[in-house]
């Protein structure tokens, strides 16, 4: 079987400047891959050109999805082939109802025009298992949210449209342990229903909740180490500055 996804020697810039430096990963077994590194590694870099954000230049290399390779389909292609991108920060845009936006994603994903009432009760569901209060719905994208609640919205959008690949970037970043429990649940809930994650962090905090199978160590551009879940406690423990004295 072809691994769900698999990236062959990829370089990258924005700008001019070369920020990805012949990554190479694969997505085979396991449900959940995690990526961490420093400040500036190149991991939300990594999560854009996997999106195939036109703001980036694919100077070489491949990325392949489900055998096929991608490296120059544009974000709507992708998206629907099923990929998803879990913005580290997730923009506002005013006069966008959330409930609308998220009414014409399900639409597209399914292909039919759900019925308001239908489609309510599908939502309805969704808020209470991540304690979103409702009358969000009638507000405009992120328009004047937390960094928690947009982190939930992004969780919803995910659980809504069941990607078989969700790319999270640092979906941990500005939330409190609450939040973070109840987006940590709404990722594993994703997972159950068979999508496959790869969750770009910082730190070990999300990983306790969410127990990857594999982790990947980026730095200046290449992956330099992947192992299991003790990867993160090393990293934890350790730093990074032992993969670079030891030429890993």
């Amino acid at each position: 079987m072809k691994p769900l996804l698999e990236i062959r020697d990829l370089h990258a810039r924005v700008e001019g400047q070369v920020i990805l430096k012949g990554v190479n990963l694969t997505l085979d077994e396991g449900r959940i891959h995690a990526v961490m590194g420093r400040n500036g590694s190149g991991k939300s870099t990594l999560a854009n050109v996997l999106m195939g954000s036109p703001f980036y230049d694919v100077t070489e290399g491949q990325i392949l999805f489900k055998g096929r390779n991608i490296t120059n389909e544009d974000v709507t292609t992708r998206a629907r082939m099923g990929m998803f991108l879990g913005f580290q920060y997730p923009v506002e845009i005013a006069g966008v109802r959330i409930y609308d936006f998220l009414k014409t994603l399900y639409n597209t994903k399914t292909g039919n025009t759900v019925k308001p009432k239908e489609f309510r009760a599908i939502i309805s569901d969704l808020m209470d298992t991540l304690d979103m209060e409702h009358e969000v719905m009638g507000r405009g994208l992120n328009e004047g949210f937390s960094g928690g609640e947009k982190k939930k919205l992004e969780v919803l959008q995910l659980l809504l449209l069941q990607p078989e690949l969700a790319i999270l970037d640092e979906t941990d970043s500005g939330l409190d342990v609450d939040a973070l429990q109840t987006v940590s649940w709404g990722i594993k809930k994703a997972v159950e229903q068979g999508t496959r994650v790869l969750i770009i962090t910082h730190y070990i905090r999300i990983l306790d909740y969410l127990s990857p199978d594999r982790v990947h160590i980026l730095l200046d551009g290449k992956i330099v180490a992947s192992d299991g879940p003790q990867l993160a406690q090393k990293i934890d423990t350790r730093g990074y500055e032992w993969l670079e004295t030891s030429g890993a």
